[in-house]
């Protein structure tokens, strides 16, 4: 169809059917979705009736090629204007084929194999049925107390605004039209999200604009630059408003400034939650606000099929927008093809043919390899082959490696720890389960240790089940469970080498681990091929090479810690600072045990001869930064280099160091490679007091270094 075609069946629709296009409901309500159920209830529980759901716009969290096309030629059977339905998930990491979280996908500083996996999960689900989702989640992250920072790329504003583009790109491709095996990716959560107070979800926001700006709203940006098509509103307040309320963030930020004209929807309820959150005395209220801010689809409430017809006949609300609501829904379904082909990539056949195939779980072993952090490592991995090992913990024979948002992934087929083990040790490998994850028994314990005391190292396989993190994952004690810490206790009195992985969702406390064991490797939830990738680092086959994205806390205590906070006027540590009158913790060190871009590797690189092309800069004329790094080991490895900079005197204060730019070196055993960087006044710039974006002239510091702790520097001067 052609825009005018789109606005005639505008024009031919009522009031209420326009209004039923702007309803997101869950598969049960839908004839042949609902397996065998009846939908009558959910109907009566929401007050809606079966003519709202013939006319409803969207379905939420259903997939299945001969599902969906059934479901679909239903509802076209009883949709008045043969308006077909939008079907929408939670793919956010993978489909059927699990990749890594994404905290995880971050941590591998490889944007192609991020891009690679959103184009995997989207060939997956399109052929599934699947045309939208919800993804990706680019709220950037500081506190680890928050579930859902598995979500995200981390607490890097220039580092999460690649991913998000990489995502897009990969969920999206270029034309959504032609590539039916792709689908429209909804960035989320707009705005800021990932600022709520005592890292609890759901939870307030309070933020200045020019924090908002400067941190929390690039990625979002970068996203809507690559052509997201749709944005989904936060639920939490910004600036004392709840987002889906909220006019100056959706209308004239979204709408105007950035020149956003995709759909906008909601999360689950948070048209509706707009009454407990005291934005709105009721459902009435709560349309209203909602209408107004901009917000295109209600997901899982009826606050607009309630009460948007009675506030237009009014004139409350003009039906101009409702009317532009329903053409934004309309362009997307018509972008997608669904109007000339309303069952679009749907394919029992492609679905047999490509679903979790050998090439896509492929990817997913070499995404997931490439995400393993080694964070601690005194000569016990990797493993000798011919050793004799025992594999200890609740995660030694535990499929619960995907994570929290894999709702069409199997445990089952996830590859295990202890299999891959079995496959790869010529030597002998023991198994204890040791604990469970929160619970234990001594027999158990004891068991662990009988097996331990023949063993010349020991492996403890330990960490989070998956609903410890995710949404509505949020603690406020962020070690691992007691019985872990005492099961790794027992285990470090036996003095042995001992080697810990960590499948978890977020940055933990690490104490009464990383101080008790020689090795740590963090493995996050690493995917369905996560226990081959992990066996593949504990036995040297895979050199680890990911780097941090989020820092990891020296204690709870010290959350939100991030490697570029502002200095103080008492910094601790400055030449003329007083012992005690500083910023500074009286029983923790300020910084966290392990910072932004920390990861270790099997081989050692050495940096040297840090070079500026010239110390002056001006915006005509960037400057050349280059370090050598050496490979000091007796292993080809891959070395993230990485380049910081720091504005030593702003209008307002500058962080401590901010990222501007990395390279990957691969080098073999001795060999000396150069890393390059170009750096321009426009990377200089930020938001000053009045937000305008500009750069101030003055003396500037860059660090290059293998973490945003472990630097070379020098400085230079724009003018």
């Amino acid at each position: 169809m052609d825009n005018q075609q789109l606005l005639d069946l505008l024009g031919a629709m009522t009031l209420e059917a326009k209004v039923a296009q702007l309803i997101q409901l869950a598969a049960p309500f839908y004839e042949g979705a609902d397996k065998g159920g009846q939908i009558t209830g959910p109907l009566e529980a929401m007050g809606i009736t079966e003519e709202t759901v013939a006319s409803s716009g969207s379905i939420l969290g259903y997939a299945g090629a001969a599902g969906a096309i059934a479901v679909q030629k239903a509802h076209l059977q009883k949709n008045p204007h043969g308006i077909p339905l939008l079907f929408m998930a939670d793919i956010v990491h993978g489909f059927k084929t699990i990749f890594p979280v994404p905290l995880a996908i971050g941590c591998s500083w490889d944007t192609e194999l991020a891009e690679k996996s959103a184009e995997i999960a989207a060939r997956e689900a399109a052929v599934s049925g699947v045309h939208v989702t919800f993804a990706p989640m680019v709220d950037l992250v500081r506190d680890p107390r928050w579930g859902r920072v598995m979500e995200s790329t981390g607490e890097d504003p220039y580092l999460n605004s690649l991913f998000a583009r990489a995502f897009v790109h990969g969920f999206q491709g270029k034309d959504l039209t032609k590539e039916t095996e792709r689908v429209a990716a909804c960035v989320k959560h707009f705005a800021a999200y990932g600022a709520s107070e005592a890292g609890r979800d759901y939870n307030t926001v309070d933020l200045s604009e020019r924090q908002l700006r400067e941190y929390y709203l690039p990625a979002y940006q970068a996203a809507l630059e690559e052509g997201c098509e749709m944005v989904m509103t936060s639920f939490n307040t910004v600036d004392g408003i709840p987002a889906s309320a909220n006019e100056k963030l959706m209308r004239s930020l979204l709408r105007e400034e950035w020149g956003f004209e995709g759909v906008l929807i909601s999360d689950w309820g948070a048209v509706k939650e707009l009454i407990p959150h005291g934005a709105a005395e009721d459902e009435r209220e709560a349309a209203y606000r909602a209408i107004r801010a901009g917000v295109d689809i209600e997901m899982m409430t009826a606050c607009y099929v309630h009460e948007l017809p009675e506030l237009v006949r009014s004139r409350r609300v003009d039906e101009g927008l409702i009317d532009e609501a329903v053409l934004r829904i309309l362009q997307l379904k018509n972008k997608l093809g669904l109007f000339d082909n309303p069952y679009r990539g749907a394919s029992p056949k492609r679905e047999t043919e490509i679903v979790f195939s050998p090439e896509h779980r492929a990817a997913a072993y070499e995404l997931a390899a490439k995400s393993t952090v080694l964070l601690k490592n005194e000569g016990v991995l990797p493993l000798n082959p011919d050793a004799r090992v025992v594999l200890i913990g609740p995660f030694a024979q535990s499929g619960d490696l995907l994570g929290p948002w894999s709702w069409s992934g199997s445990t089952e087929d996830a590859v295990k720890l202890n299999d891959a083990l079995t496959e790869r040790l010529r030597g002998s490998l023991n198994i204890a389960e040791g604990c469970g994850i929160e619970e234990g028994t001594e027999e158990q314990l004891r068991e662990a240790l009988e097996a331990a005391a023949s063993a010349d190292v020991i492996v403890l396989a330990l960490g989070e089940a998956s609903e410890m993190s995710g949404e509505a994952g949020c603690r406020t004690d962020i070690r691992l469970p007691g019985i872990q810490l005492e099961l790794t206790a027992r285990i470090a009195e036996m003095g042995k080498p001992t080697a810990a992985v960590l499948f978890n969702g977020r940055p933990l406390d690490l104490h009464g681990v990383y101080d008790q064991v020689g090795a740590v490797v963090e493995a996050w939830f690493p995917g369905s091929e996560g226990g081959a990738a992990v066996a593949d680092i504990l036995i040297g086959a895979v050199n680890p090479s990911a780097r941090l994205t989020m820092s990891f806390p020296y204690s709870v205590g010290q959350v939100p810690v991030y490697y570029n906070p502002f200095n103080t006027g008492r910094p601790k540590g400055a030449p003329d600072a007083q012992v005690r009158y500083v910023s500074q913790y009286l029983d923790a060190p300020n910084e966290p045990l392990l910072p932004f871009g920390f990861g270790l590797s099997y081989t050692t690189f050495d940096y040297d001869d840090l070079k500026l092309s010239s110390k002056k800069m001006t915006t005509d004329s960037p400057i050349v930064i280059s370090v050598n790094v050496t490979n000091t080991g007796d292993r080809t490895g891959t070395e993230t280099v990485q380049l910081y900079v720091r504005d030593i005197a702003g209008d307002v204060v500058r962080p401590v160091r901010e990222l501007k730019s990395f390279v990957k070196l691969e080098l073999a055993p001795g060999e000396r490679g150069t890393a390059v960087f170009t750096l321009n006044e426009e990377q200089l710039r930020y938001h000053h007091s009045d937000l305008s974006f500009r750069s101030d002239p003055g003396q500037f510091e860059v660090f290059v270094g293998r973490s945003s702790r472990d630097t070379l520097n020098d400085f230079f001067r724009l003018v």
